[in-house]
């Protein structure tokens, strides 16, 4: 069931970021959401994933439903190594093959051999791709990223919107991916919305027409589709 906001009000004091506010995010796509710092986009994740409530409204096709985040910083637990950080997530889930799937995972993100080293030994994309691998060891339906490859070199977020979408096209789930980045959101969602400033509202949604060779700062659709998506950002 695809994720769908309904009305959606919420203020902070006296700042009104969503008034009346509905949109759709189709099921076992990656749903990308742009726009300006303070617009909104953290705040919707945390509603999305019952963090935080909206003041009034309703959001469908979340309940009962089970979450993975991927934050701006890994957040992995200094004293458990690579491979202890992600059995911790596993902790309480009743599954057979925990040990598979950690390796499967580790395997996928390229730090398999690494499973034993503890984060101070990893680099900035190392952690990342841990946290990524944890994200997906996890049983969850959906995953919310908000902005994981903000603090990024530009070489090292390429390589990690690589290792995201080869784990995520073998194991296909609801994502939602908030960002600022044009080039980012060309590269990994399917579904894209610009957002205003607050009081939010939906400037542009549009389908993510690139093909897998196109996505490249080489390539002319590439740069005909980030053309029009500046267009339309504050």
């Amino acid at each position: 069931m695809s994720i769908q906001l309904k009305n959606i009000d919420k203020a902070f004091e006296n700042l009104v970021v969503f008034s009346k506010f509905s949109m759709e995010m189709p099921e076992k796509k990656i749903s990308c959401i742009l726009g300006p710092s303070g617009c909104g986009k953290t705040s919707l994740l945390n509603m999305i994933g019952g963090i935080m409530d909206p003041d009034s409204g309703t959001i469908d096709g979340v309940l009962g439903k089970e979450f993975s985040f991927i934050f701006q910083e890994p957040r992995l637990l200094p004293w458990k190594t690579v491979r202890s950080n992600l059995k911790f997530v596993l902790r309480q889930h009743p599954m057979n093959n925990k040990d598979k799937v950690i390796e499967n995972n580790l395997r996928i993100v390229g730090l398999q051999d690494f499973a034993h080293y503890h984060p101070e030994q990893l680099s900035g994309g190392m952690k990342q791709r841990v946290a990524i691998a944890r994200a997906f060891c996890y049983p969850s339906d959906i995953i919310l990223m908000d902005e994981p490859l903000k603090t990024l070199d530009p070489r090292l977020k390429w390589n990690l919107m690589k290792t995201f979408l080869k784990i995520w096209r073998k194991d296909r789930r609801t994502v939602v991916f908030v960002t600022h980045d044009v080039d980012e959101a060309l590269v990994l969602g399917e579904e894209l919305f610009v957002f205003s400033r607050p009081p939010v509202r939906i400037k542009r949604q549009l389908n993510n027409s690139l093909g897998e060779n196109q996505k490249n700062l080489d390539s002319r659709a590439f740069f005909e589709q980030k053309r029009q998506i500046m267009h339309h950002l504050d």
